[in-house]
């Protein structure tokens, strides 16, 4: 098999169509299925499978797309560094984020590195998930992703950026508000807006209370802690939140923050394909982000070095 086969056989699983590859390379359906068929000739087992929408991977296919996903991802960084030191240019920044990540963490981290690095494309991709932002990073749409820690995902880096307390946000005529803080007891049937089910911190939040056996009440679901914080106004509920999201929401007057005690903080940081192999002004703004947030430390939020 060739490098060309890999390419083509990793856009076909994305693609899940052999019909869409081949428009985007200027070349037939029998051609792009000629590359797949010399790979499946050279292992020995039938690597995608025709489904009611298109084509799928089969096990065996899966295992091949996740290394080779990740071996292209790898060179493609590799061959882009190479090229900045070739022409001596300063390379991209590309992240794949959510738009209130920008608000609440980058703003000044995105004025400083355009500053030192003028030249350098600014690049964000939405991405209102984690897994999103993988799917970003595979897809070789972004080089860097700003994330909820979880477990080591394969093919990927993960680094530490900020421990982030979690408070409960309210309205500021709820009785609740009175309170200079609550418990975790205290979550238990209380009627809560929380992010939708496919994000990571949803479900590392459900998995804490789970474990002390709190239960919330979850009437509304939103893409953004932004959102919540609209409908929370509106007194149609609460909501469990970062602290840095919650003292830009207070600062803005009609809710107020609460304090959770025994409520584990949450981690959040970076992910890429490889560190090293990131543009200077990439690991810039890395810093640079650590930096601008050291100021949330009297608020509770831990800063990695």
């Amino acid at each position: 098999m060739t490098l060309e086969d890999l390419r083509v056989y990793v856009a076909v699983c994305e693609a899940r169509t052999l019909t869409s590859v081949a428009r985007a390379l200027g070349c037939t359906q029998p051609a792009v299925a000629q590359h797949v068929a010399r790979i499946e000739r050279e292992v020995g087992v039938p690597l995608l499978e025709r489904g009611p929408r298109g084509v799928a991977p089969t096990a065996a296919g899966r295992v091949l797309y996740e290394a080779s996903s990740a071996g292209l991802g790898g060179l493609a960084l590799a061959l882009q560094e190479i090229e900045r030191l070739r022409a001596g240019r300063g390379g991209r920044l590309a992240i794949a984020t959510g738009g209130t990540t920008v608000r609440h963490f980058m703003s000044e981290a995105v004025r400083e590195v355009r500053r030192r690095f003028p030249d350098v494309p600014i690049r964000f991709t939405p991405a209102n998930s984690t897994g999103h932002c993988y799917d970003v990073l595979a897809q070789r749409r972004a080089d860097l992703a700003f994330v909820t820690i979880g477990e080591p995902v394969r093919g990927f880096e993960q680094r530490l950026a900020l421990e982030l307390p979690l408070v409960l946000l309210v309205a500021r005529e709820d009785p609740l508000a009175k309170r200079r803080r609550i418990s975790v007891a205290d979550l238990d049937g209380l009627r809560c807006i929380t992010l939708t089910e496919s994000t990571l911190s949803h479900r590392l939040i459900g998995d804490i209370l789970e474990r002390q056996r709190v239960r919330l009440e979850s009437n509304l679901r939103v893409d953004d802690h932004d959102t919540a914080r609209v409908f929370v106004e509106l007194g149609l509920g609460h909501s469990i939140v970062p602290i840095v999201h919650a003292k830009h929401f207070e600062a803005e007057g009609r809710v107020r923050a609460l304090p959770i005690a025994g409520l584990p903080p949450i981690a959040v940081g970076w992910a890429a394909r490889s560190f090293a192999l990131l543009p200077p002004a990439a690991l810039a703004f890395m810093e640079l982000v650590g930096e601008s947030a050291s100021r949330w430390k009297r608020h509770g939020v831990k800063v990695a070095r």
